[in-house]
């Protein structure tokens, strides 16, 4: 069995691996960490959300810096908000026992001139979404010219949120990079355009199979409800979670917004998170939810990028997702630091093929709930 010391992870960052409870590398970490390591390379790896990434990209890039250079060498671009300050929190864990690595994450939606303060104390490792790090340079807020390693983390997400313009830019102003690491579940066109252009024709490409990302100890069942039974087996299901806490997925805003409704009117406590609310009620919501104040969650898959709170015991598809990357995305919010969780999924009769799809493309198996 590899362990990290093997991969090269200095024995400092082993030990806050260790505390926090990650003590064998995923096929990921197994296959990225010692290429990064090894040298100035560029690297695309097509890998979904939950395989580990942050860590086999984090623990190279902050073996990188050098924290007696008091200045900005590190870029790490995210799609959304909770994804960013996910990474910079992650990073921030790895670096419980190293010299000081300063870490900032900055994101739209928060007064820019907070940020801008935080960024006049010495910062090694910027985690920002796209548009608002633009926003930055512009307004020279930020010194990005020393920057060594950037690297963009969910790149399709990005695309798919408009961001190709301010990727291609950012990727221009940093004339100092030596090292572009891109990670992304799938490879359209537009990212392979910013390879062609921005990564070098050596670049290293992983594809990290699919079946080795899906945590072993998520249970996966179904329960088939046709139309309008579709409530009666949720209100069935959370009633026997009792005090549990989980998340359920729906796939528009809109749903979110009715699926809400009717579980207040229910008394049953819960938060809907969706790209429709401001940020200030996003936090809000996250707040009472991670003060254990809301038992349940009820979000959409981009509001819930980046979501990683502990002891959450199930997870529910009240609509399933399109894309299998999705369902490994949602069902990996249940399950973590070695719990147990189930991931349950209310379909109709009609979409059970779509579950038979996801359990070959994922080397996982449902379970039927009569």
């Amino acid at each position: 069995m590899e362990n990290f010391e093997d991969l090269g992870i200095r024995k400092d960052y082993i030990k806050g691996l260790n505390e926090l409870n990650i003590i064998e590398p995923t096929e990921i970490q197994k296959q990225v960490i010692p290429i990064l390591l090894e040298g100035e390379t560029d690297l695309v790896g097509q890998a979904h959300t939950g395989t580990g990434k942050t860590a086999a990209y984090g623990l190279p890039l902050l073996h990188k810096i050098d924290p007696k250079f008091k200045k900005t060498q590190g870029l790490i671009l995210c799609p959304t908000r909770e994804l960013g300050q996910q990474v910079a929190k992650q990073l921030f864990k790895f670096t419980k026992y190293t010299d000081k690595i300063f870490i900032e994450s900055v994101y739209g939606g928060e007064r820019i001139e907070k940020q801008i303060s935080a960024l006049k104390r010495p910062t090694h490792i910027i985690v920002a979404t796209p548009g608002r790090l633009i926003d930055l340079v512009l307004r020279k807020a930020v010194d990005i010219r020393n920057v060594h390693t950037v690297i963009l983390d969910e790149a399709d997400e990005m695309l798919s949120m408009g961001f190709k313009k301010e990727l291609d830019e950012i990727l221009g102003f940093l004339k100092s990079k030596r090292n572009t690491w891109l990670f992304s579940a799938t490879l359209p066109h537009g990212i392979k355009q910013i390879i062609n252009e921005h990564l070098s024709a050596d670049a290293h490409k992983l594809v990290i199979n699919n079946k080795e990302v899906v945590n072993k100890n998520i249970l996966h069942q179904f329960i088939i409800a046709d139309g309008q039974e579709k409530l009666g087996v949720l209100l069935q299901f959370l009633n026997s979670q009792k005090a549990n806490r989980g998340v359920i997925f729906c796939k528009t805003k809109a749903a979110t917004n009715e699926l809400g409704k009717q579980l207040q009117s229910r008394n049953i406590s819960s938060g809907v998170i969706n790209g429709d609310l401001l940020q200030k009620e996003r936090d809000k919501v996250m707040r009472a939810f991670k003060n254990e104040k809301t038992q349940i969650l009820i979000a959409t898959d981009l509001a819930a990028r980046g979501i990683d709170i502990a002891q959450l015991a199930y997870v529910v598809h009240y609509q399933l997702p399109d894309k299998e990357e999705y369902y490994t995305h949602r069902s990996g919010r249940t399950a973590r630091a070695g719990n147990r969780g189930i991931s349950l999924s209310i379909v109709t009769s009609a979409e059970v093929k779509q579950l038979r799809y996801f359990e070959k493309a994922l080397g996982i198996a449902f379970d039927q709930v009569r």
